[in-house]
């Protein structure tokens, strides 16, 4: 169980900043088209500061590419993202510096050593010195990776990877902590602890715009939840408001996913085909 009181909760505690409007996230009409294709279709979105906002959807939905527009990866190809009231589009350095980024795939600098990338990370941030270093080695020691400190990532197993990563994104201290698959390469561990951590990070002021395929975490984390299909929103609210949506009763948030995404369609086919193997 993660301890969320000392070092640790202080680590995952957002700065003082200017709190600017209630709203931590906001997406206004954005879309994203390649040549011909449209990713994501004028998407409109709001994330309430203090919350864990679950992003779902089917592959080739659009996730991956709000989650990358969000955290400025991507632009827009109209629209606009506002990061605690500021404009990512035409405030970049600084809506990018309230946000944490952790993408699915641990791409990492195999020839430095975790602490060295950590501080490599805190500088692009423009952060250096002491206060860096007590924070490297809290992060280090919150997942247990104290001991591997100065050993090349090369020698990293995946699930270190991705912790490094996960620390990667918290070094500078962000407001809001965009994450896409965070659960893949850990073990129950580390995912547990994960968990907690966005739960300590939210108590203490933060924001988390977590995207996952793990209907299960979405569902126990995530204080309000929305869908996305074919790049539009067809689903959004809290579990509850879910259920009404759907017309779902008690149901978990699997059932609604497949009611509303067309899977449950799919399912009668796979039980079809197995009674007709059967036979």
């Amino acid at each position: 169980m993660f301890e969320s009181s000392g070092a640790h909760s202080a680590v995952l505690t957002p700065p003082s900043r200017d709190a600017g409007p209630g709203e931590m996230l906001e997406l206004r009409h954005v879309r994203k088209s390649y040549g011909s294709f449209v990713a994501v279709k004028g998407l409109d979105l709001s994330v309430h500061r203090g919350e864990i906002f679950g992003f779902l959807g089917p592959n080739g939905a659009g996730k991956t590419t709000t989650i990358r527009m969000v955290a400025g990866v991507l632009r827009p190809s109209s629209g606009r993202i506002l990061v605690g009231g500021d404009d990512l589009g035409r405030e970049p350095e600084r809506a990018k510096s309230r946000v944490g980024y952790i993408p699915d795939r641990p791409y990492l600098y195999d020839k430095l050593s975790g602490g060295e990338f950590l501080r490599f990370v805190a500088g692009l941030w423009g952060r250096e010195g002491d206060e860096v270093e007590r924070r490297v080695d809290r992060l280090l020691e919150l997942f247990q990776l104290a001991p591997w400190k100065d050993e090349l990532i090369e020698s990293y197993s995946h699930g270190m990877r991705q912790k490094v990563l996960i620390s990667s994104a918290l070094i500078h201290q962000p407001e809001l902590i965009v994450v896409d698959e965070p659960m893949v390469g850990l073990d129950p561990r580390s995912a547990r602890l994960l968990k907690d951590l966005f739960r300590t990070f939210v108590a203490n002021g933060g924001t988390v715009f977590l995207s996952t395929h793990t209907l299960e975490v979405a569902e126990a984390l995530c204080d309000r939840i929305a869908i996305i299909s074919q790049g539009e929103v067809i689903a959004f609210g809290t579990m509850d408001e879910l259920r009404e949506q759907a017309h779902a009763g008690g149901a978990h948030l699997e059932e609604i996913f497949l009611k509303v995404t067309g899977g449950e369609a799919m399912n009668d086919i796979i039980e079809g085909l197995r009674e007709a193997i059967a036979r």
